[in-house]
């Protein structure tokens, strides 16, 4: 299911004069996953604006190089 299914597919109850949101545990994950990757694609589109504005150079760019960061991730 997509984000915009699982948001789509949400109930509304009140409770003590409160109006909730219930989704089932799956559209939440959903959500969260379709939620996540906007943010990925927002930091990638970040990263090749920078480093289109610095001519390809990722060194200006402030790209890390793998071999420098590779046993810190790892």
């Amino acid at each position: 299911m997509t984000g915009l299914k699982a948001l789509e597919s949400v109930q509304y109850v009140t409770v003590q004069g409160k109006r909730l949101a219930v989704v089932d545990a799956d559209d939440w994950e959903a959500m969260l996953e379709w939620l996540e990757t906007v943010e990925d694609l927002e930091i990638a589109k970040s990263a090749y604006e920078s480093l289109a504005d610095s001519d390809g150079d990722r060194d200006r760019a402030g790209w890390l190089k793998w071999d420098d960061i590779r046993e810190a991730l790892e």
